[in-house]
């Protein structure tokens, strides 16, 4: 089972970036949750969500304490939230970030990348919702998901012009971050 937090703030996307990455999971014939993680918070307050994936059926119900990968929406919480705590030794981090993973200066033996998904967002849908260029993004890091299941997954939460245009934030995310690896 891999298991997967995003950190993200209020209103940037996160819970659906965790819904969208178990959606896609499914389509690919795995198993799948996702859920979030906030009570009262108004919009631009930290917020995490989770998701895990895995071969075989998910008896876990509780948060994400170690976490495979770590999707951070928005590189402001990297001064106020520890992002890779908890992280296992052998994971990987992706943070929407223009700067490179060394200047992060994360303390973290795990992997990170980075992904300027702000600048996709923006590109691609007018506004700076990153949650789709991450999980394309995410996809190429990671090879838990194919693209084509992230596609499917976009599609089938958003329809006409707003599927288009973050199916191509995420073919977009997805191509920049494979060139990358």
């Amino acid at each position: 089972m891999k298991e997967i937090r995003f950190h993200g703030r209020g209103g940037q996307g996160a819970v659906t970036a965790a819904d969208l990455l178990a959606m896609a999971a499914f389509y690919e014939g795995r198993y799948a949750q996702s859920f979030p993680s906030f009570g009262t918070e108004r919009r631009g307050a930290p917020v995490l969500a989770f998701a895990r994936i895995s071969n075989s059926f998910i008896r876990r119900r509780c948060q994400i304490y170690s976490p495979d990968y770590v999707v951070v929406l928005d590189p402001s919480l990297i001064e106020v939230v520890d992002v890779a705590a908890g992280i296992r030794r052998d994971g990987s981090i992706l943070v929407n970030s223009e700067k490179s993973p060394e200047e992060l200066g994360l303390n973290t033996q795990a992997r990170v990348y980075t992904i300027n998904a702000t600048k996709i967002a923006l590109d691609e849908l007018g506004v700076p919702i990153v949650n789709t260029a991450m999980i394309g993004a995410f996809g190429a890091m990671s090879g838990e998901v194919s693209l084509e299941a992230i596609v499917k997954a976009v599609k089938s939460r958003f329809s006409g012009t707003l599927a288009e245009k973050n199916v191509r934030a995420v073919e977009v995310a997805f191509a920049r971050m494979e060139e990358r690896l």
